[in-house]
């Protein structure tokens, strides 16, 4: 009797020690599922995560970019969120020198609709959680993502350095808030889905306000721009000769 309970006490200790250790490993490169725990204990929310092949490595603080994918993935499998854009990049090229968010919208909506904090809170937690430089936090998007992007760098403009929307819609109303955070916006000439119309009227509204705006048209190009765009190392250098000045600031 003693010795069975002696072998089930010493098993205990070494589950606990196991547990132990594996909650101190630290953050693994590469792009993983993480969940966002819900305040009121509901199904939590979950996202992609990327962390570049030398981070954790030095005690650096990284750039961080948040990307909000197209309508074509909505939904829960987060596995479609990798079928283009950022996290398909990065999962093909694990020296990418950014940490990336890849949230996923719920199937039947889209960026704009959903409250503002579904994306902030995922970013505000990996801000918490991870070495990230918060005057370097970049924001990008595809079609419906790109909607989403000027949405949410309208909304939090003291938060983004940076915004490189992809053949979105814009409201130019939203222009006004977004006049200090620099934007390069990328749009097909003969985009049917979404006209070039919207980033000519976005750009104007901008440049009228004496913003840091540049514009990249692809002649002759439809909706499908996003390999050429992501694939482009200009942007990301243009990205990190950006840095949000001031105290870092949270959503909450």
């Amino acid at each position: 009797m003693k010795a069975g309970l002696s072998r089930f006490l010493k098993a205990v200790a070494t589950s606990i020690i196991l547990v132990s250790t594996v909650a101190a490993l630290p953050p693994q490169p590469g792009q993983h599922v993480r969940e966002l725990p819900d305040e009121q204990s509901s199904p939590g929310r979950k996202y992609l995560l990327f962390l570049p092949e030398d981070y954790g490595q030095t005690e650096r603080k990284w750039p961080l970019i948040v990307y909000l994918h197209g309508a074509s993935v909505r939904g829960s499998n987060l596995e479609r969120v990798k079928r283009y854009g950022l996290p398909w990049l990065v999962e093909n090229r694990k020296d990418f020198p950014f940490i990336v968010i890849s949230p996923q919208c719920p199937s039947g909506t889209r960026w704009v609709d959903l409250s503002p904090e579904f994306v902030m809170r995922i970013l505000d937690e990996v801000c918490d959680e991870h070495a990230v430089d918060r005057d370097r936090v970049y924001i990008t998007g595809v079609s419906m993502g790109g909607h989403g992007a000027w949405y949410l760098a309208s909304r939090y403009p003291d938060r983004f350095a940076a915004v490189a929307p992809l053949c979105g819609r814009v409201d130019t109303t939203w222009a006004e808030s977004l006049k200090d955070v620099p934007a390069w916006v990328f749009h097909g000439s003969r985009d049917r889905v979404c006209p070039r119309s919207y980033s000519d009227r976005m750009v104007g509204a901008l440049e009228s306000l004496g913003a840091d705006v540049t514009y990249t048209v692809y002649e002759g190009a439809g909706h499908d721009i996003v390999t050429r765009t992501y694939r482009n190392e200009a942007l990301y250098e243009w990205f990190l000769e950006h840095r949000r000045n001031g105290d870092e600031l949270s959503s909450r």
